[in-house]
This record gives C-alpha cells, sequence and structure tokens, in this order.
C-alpha cells in the first residue's frame, strides 16, 4: 500500500494543497476510505503546529461518530508505541475541549466546537490511527491496554482502531468496489454437531463451531465480513460485547448456552467430509461478538469444548438477506429510522406516488436498487432524502437535515404521519436536483470553500433558501410555498436557473457575512458546521434573501420587476411551517 499511495500522493491535487506527505497520507485516506471530496478532506486536516497530535478530523453523521484520526506514513518496518501513546495524549485533551480549544492551532479550534456539538447529540469517539506499516508485538498488547481504558472511561468512552497496512489494503478494495463478490471461506464441522436440512427451499445448516475456529473467519478485523449487518462493531465498551468478553475470559465452555449464535447468508453451501465450503459469506447477525471473539484471540485458542451456534442460510435474494439482518438484530436494538420502510403511512405514500407516476419508483429500504430498465430514473425517490427535503422545505429546518436519527426517530410522525401529494414529492425531488447540481467540484455558483466542504448539510440550506425566495417575493412571511407550484412557476417563466442561482449566492453572502462578523469578534471562534446546524444560519439566510431584493429594487435594471411577475403566487398556494422543534 505503501508504493501506491506514495504514487497517488505525487499528483498536483495533493502536491499543491498539502505541504507534506503525511498530511497528503491523511488526505489520501479520507478521500479513498471515507469518499470525501478535495473540498471535505481538505476541511478535515488539522495537522501542524499546536495540532495537539490530532491530525484530522471528521465528524460523520451518517454514522453518528467522531473520528480523530493520527497518521504514520513509513515506508518500511514496524512502529512501537509511541503512536498510540499520542493518541492517548490526544484522548486525554479532548476530555477537557475548552483548554484544548484556547493552545490549539487554528484549524483544529475550528474543529474544537463541532466535535462538542457532535457529543451533544450523543455522537461516538473513534480513534484511527492510520499507518502504512504495522505494530510491533509490544505496541499491539499496549494497543489492548489502551483500547480497554479508552472504552471503559467513565468521563469519555471512546473506540481505538489501527488501521495497519493489511487493514487499510481491505479497506481501499472495499471502498473501491463497493460490489465486489464477499468471502468464500471452509469450516471444518464436527460430526454430530451439525445438522444439515431445508426449510421449504431454503438451505440451512445449523453447526456448533469451534470458538478457537471463528479467529480464523476472514472479513472480521476489517468489517467486510459484516457488509449487510445493520451496524458494524460498536467497540469493546459496549455492555453487550463486555459481558461476552467477560464469558470468553471466565467460562468458555458455557458459551453456547449463554449466547444465541450467529447468523449468516451465503450464495451456496457444500459439504464433503465434514468440510463445509460457503461462498459470498456475509454475517448479518453476530458482528459484537465475532469481533469481541476475534479481540479475545488468547482466551479462545486454548479454550476446548468451546462453541458458538451457526445458522447459515443458502439465499441469494438480497431483498430477503435485508429482512433478515433486521429482524435477527436484537441485542443492540435497531434504531427506528431502520424500520420505517414498513410504517403503513410510507406504503401508503410509496402507494400513492407510483399510482400517480407510473414509471416512477419510491425507494422504502436501504440498499434497495432499482431497475432503471423499467423505471424513470428522474422519477425515482427514496424516504431516507424525502425526509430531509421536507424538514428543510415544509419545516423550515434544514439545520435538521443532516441527522437521519432525528428525522426518523423524533420528528417522523410530523412529518409523514400526513397526506401529502405525490406532485409534492416529484417537485422537492426535482428541485433539489437542481441545487446539488451546483455543489460540485467545478463550484459553478464560486461557493466559499468552507461551505463548499458541507455537501451534506449545505444543500439543504440551499433548498430553504429557495423557498424563502417565494416567501419574501409573495410578501408571504412565516409561510411555506407549495412545491409543485413552485417548480411550475420556475419552468413556466423560464425562471427556473435563475432563482436557483439566486438562493446560493444568497447562502454563500449569509455565510461571508457571518464570517465576517466572527472576524471582527476576536473572543468568538467560528466555526462552518457548527452555524450550518443552528438557527443563527436561518436567520442569516432570510437577511441574504431580503438585502438581494432590496438591491434588485435599487437598480436599474428589470430584474426584480421579471421575479416579482413571474414568481406570483396566490395565498392559498402557501400554509404554515411544520413544527419541528
Amino acid at each position: 500500500m505503501y508504493e501506491k499511495i506514495k504514487h497517488d500522493i505525487a499528483q498536483d491535487y495533493y502536491i499543491n494543497n498539502y505541504s507534506n506527505d503525511g498530511q497528503r497520507f491523511i488526505a489520501w485516506y479520507l478521500r479513498n476510505i471515507y469518499s470525501l471530496d478535495a473540498a471535505e478532506a481538505k476541511s478535515c486536516i488539522t495537522d501542524g503546529a499546536g495540532d495537539k497530535q490530532i491530525d484530522a478530523v471528521y465528524v460523520s453523521d451518517q454514522n453518528e461518530t467522531v473520528y480523530i484520526i493520527q497518521g504514520k506514513f513509513y515506508s518500511s518496518g514496524k512502529i512501537d508505541s509511541a503512536p498510540l501513546m499520542e493518541v492517548l495524549s490526544s484522548w486525554i485533551q479532548i476530555k477537557d475541549l475548552q483548554h484544548l480549544q484556547e493552545n490549539a492551532n487554528d484549524r483544529l479550534r475550528a474543529k474544537i466546537s463541532e466535535i462538542s456539538s457532535a457529543l451533544d447529540d450523543n455522537y461516538s469517539i473513534c480513534f484511527e490511527l492510520i499507518t502504512s506499516s504495522e505494530l510491533t508485538e509490544a505496541a499491539k498488547k499496549d494497543l489492548e491496554i489502551f483500547s480497554s481504558e479508552l472504552a471503559e472511561s467513565i468521563t469519555l468512552s471512546a473506540n481505538l482502531v489501527v488501521v495497519d497496512n493489511d487493514t487499510l489494503k481491505a479497506r481501499y478494495d472495499e471502498a473501491l468496489n463497493a460490489n465486489r463478490p464477499y468471502i468464500n471461506h471452509a469450516f471444518r464441522l464436527e460430526a454430530g454437531r451439525y445438522v444439515d436440512m431445508n426449510i421449504g427451499s431454503t438451505r440451512t445448516v445449523i453447526a456448533a463451531v469451534p470458538l478457537r475456529d471463528c479467529i480464523k473467519i476472514p472479513g472480521i478485523k476489517d468489517g467486510s465480513l459484516f457488509r449487510k449487518n445493520v451496524r458494524q462493531s460498536l467497540g469493546s465498551g459496549n455492555k453487550v460485547n463486555k459481558d461476552i468478553a467477560r464469558t470468553l475470559r471466565s467460562n468458555p465452555g458455557e458459551f453456547f448456552f449463554l449466547h444465541n449464535g450467529i447468523t449468516a447468508i451465503c450464495s451456496s453451501i457444500s459439504i464433503e467430509d465434514d468440510i463445509m465450503t460457503v461462498k459470498d459469506l456475509n454475517v448479518v447477525n453476530g458482528c459484537q461478538s465475532l469481533t469481541t471473539i476475534y479481540n479475545s484471540s488468547e482466551a479462545v485458542k486454548n479454550a476446548e469444548d468451546s462453541y458458538i451456534m451457526f445458522r447459515f442460510y443458502e439465499i441469494a435474494d438480497t431483498e430477503r438477506a435485508d429482512v433478515i439482518s433486521t429482524s435477527t438484530n436484537s441485542q443492540t436494538a435497531v434504531k427506528a429510522r431502520d424500520l420505517r420502510s414498513n410504517d403503513k403511512y410510507v406504503l401508503a405514500m410509496k402507494k400513492a406516488y407510483e399510482q400517480y407516476f407510473t414509471d416512477g419508483y419510491f425507494i422504502t429500504k436501504r440498499g434497495e436498487t432499482v431497475n432503471t430498465a423499467k423505471y424513470n430514473t428522474a422519477h425515482t425517490v427514496d424516504l431516507t432524502s424525502l425526509g430531509k427535503q421536507l424538514i428543510a422545505w415544509h419545516s423550515q429546518r434544514p439545520t435538521i437535515s443532516y441527522s437521519e436519527s432525528k428525522i426518523f426517530d423524533k420528528y417522523f410522525e410530523q412529518l409523514f404521519h400526513r397526506t401529502y401529494s405525490p406532485k409534492n414529492i416529484d417537485a422537492l425531488f426535482e428541485i433539489y436536483r437542481a441545487v446539488y447540481e451546483n455543489w460540485k467540484p467545478e463550484n459553478p455558483l464560486n461557493l466559499n470553500e468552507s461551505l463548499l466542504a458541507m455537501k451534506a448539510y449545505a444543500p439543504y440550506h440551499h433548498l430553504f433558501a429557495v423557498s424563502v425566495i417565494f416567501c419574501e417575493i409573495n410578501n408571504m412571511p412565516d409561510t411555506v410555498p407549495d412545491p409543485s407550484k413552485v417548480l411550475a412557476l420556475m419552468k413556466s417563466t423560464g425562471l427556473f436557473d435563475k432563482v436557483i442561482k439566486m438562493a446560493g449566492k444568497c447562502l454563500n453572502n449569509a455565510f461571508k457575512i457571518a464570517l465576517q462578523e466572527a472576524s471582527q469578534n476576536s473572543n468568538k471562534t467560528f466555526n462552518a458546521p457548527n452555524w450550518i446546524k443552528a438557527k443563527t444560519s436561518l436567520k442569516d439566510i432570510r437577511s441574504a434573501v431580503a438585502n438581494s431584493i432590496m438591491s434588485m429594487d435599487m437598480s436599474d435594471d428589470n430584474t426584480l420587476s421579471a421575479l416579482q411577475t413571474g414568481l406570483k403566487m396566490n395565498r392559498e398556494d402557501f400554509s404554515s411551517r411544520w413544527a419541528a422543534d
């Protein structure tokens, strides 16, 4: 991997944007493993004088995790415990964010408030030590100690992951081809300790697998074995995982009777001479257990007569595998947003949409694929995106659009337990697609670089700004325009592109003014992600839209007149805001 990365970071992008190979290595990791774009990756880098052993901070709202990253880019040899000590040092400092912010460099100082905001939302913390090398044996022992200390901390628990050369390669391969075949593996079955049968038309093997054989299953360390699981490892600090580890250490012989077992999906099963070969293996329930067994390898290597129950299902149907994955995860409850696809209001909305748009498709399940030969992509919508658009437009709270947990837990009934027309669903998606077209690396609207780096959040503020323009033009403050009427007007008057661009420029101006005000206040640190998640941004955007319209009124051209005429709507085309806070 070292040679591969060394070649990649010699590209102009890395040379021109980062001052040394250490920063370029971390930027490469963020871009290739977490799929961040150039602006997003650059905004995460904190490396430099005053970085307090924190090279990068990446807050993933999708995973609800704060990743604190330390990188070591070495060409050969092994690394000792020194980098682990740096991670431990950064963990100690993060426990006192105020003190850390006072002594950090400007890039890290801006990230501190973002970390604080994420912790207020109960995000977890994951420290990642990424290296192109590997740990010494002594460092591996220290890793076990440090991992336990971080996970069991009362004041600030965290997970510590070492992404060494092998893990780095596995993650890169996974990111490079998300649809590559799953893992193939051969299990040694013991006579009298497995049953091979058919349940209906599904081949099923139930087997007692020795605990010591579990640590040989590929894909546990890098997580690729659990791709269809509803969650990855929750770390050794999780209560269930602590109990599992305790049993493995103290009484492994009882493990089979105390544990619910592992559920695995594979595309084919063959058994010959008590050797079972499975293809495209994926564990859909048992991630916590297998990762804990793997991390307790020394305890289980010599465990005699110690087993865990496996259920192997020969299933090629992806959708059926998804249902099994959700249904069998009960040790740590599946969050509500993973189950909303079966809500009766959602199913009614899906039915109504697909009846109205006969060539359209409403995606309700995560990972669901659409037959593009059968359905029109222009009329393909999905539940997750719709929730984000609804709360941005109808609740006028794009500040919440980033949080799927809030949308599908706290505000789900307000957003979805009502009648909503298929025309409005389709209009919201079409307007948003036009908005998002401006959030590409070419930056057609010349957006501020920090704003462009937040394309996971800010496009919903752009969508919000479109609605505000219609409210201001029609003198209907504190209301929400009908999306289908808005779309129809913009198209019929030829003002579609103009309004989208105007909304984007108003958002950009609002951001610039907030940034300038913060720079004039020496006691105030401006943090872009925190601004985009705060209600202050909504007030700033409304002011920017009003000022834009006022400047048109004072100019000599007919722009304002064209907008007032072309975007004129009736009072009944506006409705009250849907409450969300």
